[in-house]
């Protein structure tokens, strides 16, 4: 049996849509899961503002401070952004404070909003069916078809960071290398504006080795130079992951930074 909720909690949540969270779950959780539900459906786009706490709360029949508590969790996440004077915002990945969430390759002598962005080079963007262990981090069928990117990133035109992207082929049909190319933001801003995928959270394993000979002349190096291999698994709503990415990286002008909290 669930552990009784106080009665507060029971006429908050009256007329409320089923909560996928468990029934014994703060109530404020319930609530976030609801915001996160709206957000899955598209409800509110990356950059629109969501409605008002006091919405929220009628919407819900629940307390402000409840909606407020709900809403500090998404925006410490990065999925809702709360602007002075403005309103609470779908976070997108095309605002320059997030477009760097993901890329923890800093320059030795600067940040790297100061070394200015990066310059990219699509190497080419194939339709392959899955090959075993692509299909396994994707939790996709093997041979179910993938997108396979390979691109190299620049700073200063030192070639910097060669990467190898694959992705689950329905949710970004239509994705070409032109495509690619002609975009000039964050991929992670395309994946949001053209196929209404998000990048919430990732994982990332992290290793030294020496590069193929592939890397070596993609990234201007020698067979024998150190690089920092980093495999990023990254996941939308619902914990469903959506891009596997190997990079390798040059450390010789950079340094790999994770601030832990």
């Amino acid at each position: 049996m669930n552990p009784s909720t106080p009665a507060e909690n029971s006429a908050e949540l009256a007329d409320t849509p089923v909560l996928a969270s468990p029934a014994f779950s703060p109530l404020y959780q319930q609530i976030k899961s609801l915001v996160l539900q709206s957000l899955q459906l598209g409800e509110w786009k990356p950059g629109d503002p969501i409605p008002s706490e006091f919405e929220l709360a009628a919407r819900y029949k629940v307390s402000q401070g409840t909606v407020r508590k709900a809403i500090d969790e998404l925006a410490k996440n990065h999925l809702l952004v709360r602007r002075q004077g403005k309103g609470t915002f779908v976070a997108t990945h095309a605002e320059q404070h997030v477009q760097f969430r993901f890329l923890k390759l800093k320059p030795d002598d600067g940040d790297i909003i100061s070394q200015g962005p990066a310059q990219r080079q699509i190497v080419d963007c194939k339709r392959l069916k899955a090959p075993k262990d692509v299909a396994q981090a994707l939790a996709l069928a093997s041979g179910d078809p993938v997108f396979q990117v390979r691109r190299v990133l620049s700073f200063g035109a030192v070639p910097t960071i060669y990467e190898d992207i694959w992705l689950p082929g329905a949710p970004f049909k239509g994705l070409t290398a032109e495509r690619l190319s002609r975009d000039t933001g964050p991929m992670y801003a395309l994946f949001e504006a053209e196929f209404g995928i998000r990048m919430l959270r990732a994982q990332e394993k992290l290793r030294a080795v020496n590069p193929t000979p592939d890397e070596a002349h993609l990234l201007q190096v020698a067979g024998n130079t150190p690089l920092l291999r980093v495999e990023r698994l990254s996941f939308t709503y619902q914990d469903t992951p959506m891009e596997w990415r190997i990079g390798v990286y040059r450390t010789d002008h950079h340094h790999y930074l994770n601030e832990l909290n």
